[in-house]
């Protein structure tokens, strides 16, 4: 009995040790992947337009957990208006006949009709002040003294043009980034393939940065930013993420084609590799600038939606062109 107890504390100390280094609860994050992971999958091999429903979902979320985060800093995002841009952008991208045309002018009208509404900050119920105060129970003392939601005036501190400003970088950020989710899933007949690399490639490249900095990294890659980062992990991310787009690449072109293109694999994982883990910097720089740890709690173990797509949404544009240059 008492060999029982000592292995189990033994094995709680373990795995306590493994959640420091990487920064997650391990178990949860394991858990939740599977699920989204079967998600994802289950949705290709369905139908892939059940694929660009699950994209528009996911970036729903995001725009919510956005519209909180800014809101603890007294920032306002039009939502609603965000959400109806980001549909119609993603869906229309998607089906319309000249897919790079559609998406270009839907995000200009989504930078106008946002910007409108980001202007008359309109606010609706008392959901979002609940959802701060929740944001803010979780976040550090100071943090939650800078609110405007603790102040007087709440967002009348900043000027219009600050939640215009805002607004437009998430049009940007969200519906414009996600469309590049969208477009290689309509040229040259290999939707699955695409979406493949376009989402389980950065996933893949997170975590080969997360074991290889958790076991081997020494050197800080940018300590200020993000403390866990490094130049270990973003080799692991490269090597992992070229391991990956082999893999896609053995599945699903011929020999005709790997004759001619066998670089291709190499300079995808580099890239995804590396944008990947600048778009985690991001992530993590508009944390540490807004006074939070994480972007949502909706993704048990991951934290938020945006904790998961930050990297692949700034990995999308990239890989698009790839797959366009290249005719795959």
């Amino acid at each position: 009995m008492e060999r029982n107890d000592q292995l189990h504390e033994e094995a709680e100390e373990a795995l306590n040790q493994i959640n420091k280094k990487t920064g997650r609860n391990m178990p949860q994050a394991i858990g939740t992947a599977v699920v989204l992971v079967a998600l994802i999958l289950a949705s290709l091999l369905i139908r892939i337009d059940l694929f660009v429903l699950l994209v528009v979902v996911f970036m729903v979320l995001a725009l919510w957990e956005l519209r909180v985060d800014f809101a603890t800093v007294g920032l306002h995002i039009p939502v609603v208006m965000l959400w109806i841009c980001s549909s119609f952008t993603l869906l229309a991208t998607y089906y319309a006949p000249y897919h790079l045309i559609t998406m270009s002018l839907s995000v200009i009208v989504s930078i106008i009709l946002v910007s409108i509404s980001a202007s008359a900050k309109l606010s609706f119920g008392n959901r979002l002040s609940l959802a701060v105060a929740g944001k803010l129970s979780n976040t550090d003392a100071s943090a939650r003294l800078e609110s405007s939601f603790n102040h007087d005036g709440g967002e009348l501190h900043h000027s219009r043009i600050s939640h215009v400003a805002v607004s437009v970088l998430t049009v940007l950020y969200i519906p414009l980034l996600a469309s590049c989710i969208i477009i290689p899933l309509t040229f040259n007949n290999h939707p699955v393939a695409h979406a493949i690399m376009l989402v389980f490639l950065p996933a893949l490249s997170d975590t080969g940065g997360l074991f290889a900095g958790a076991w081997l990294g020494k050197h800080k890659l940018s300590p200020r930013i993000s403390p866990k980062k490094s130049v270990e992990g973003l080799i692991g991310s490269m090597l992992f993420a070229m391991t990956g787009a082999f893999a896609v690449f053995f599945c699903t072109y011929d020999s005709s084609i790997w004759a001619s293109r066998w670089w291709v694999p190499i300079v995808a994982g580099v890239l995804i590799g590396a944008v990947g883990t600048f778009g985690d910097l991001c992530a993590s720089m508009l944390k540490r600038d807004i006074g939070i740890k994480d972007m949502g709690h909706l993704l048990k173990g991951h934290g938020g939606v945006m904790d998961r797509v930050d990297s692949i949404l700034m990995s999308a544009p990239f890989t698009c062109a790839l797959l366009w240059v290249t005719g795959l």
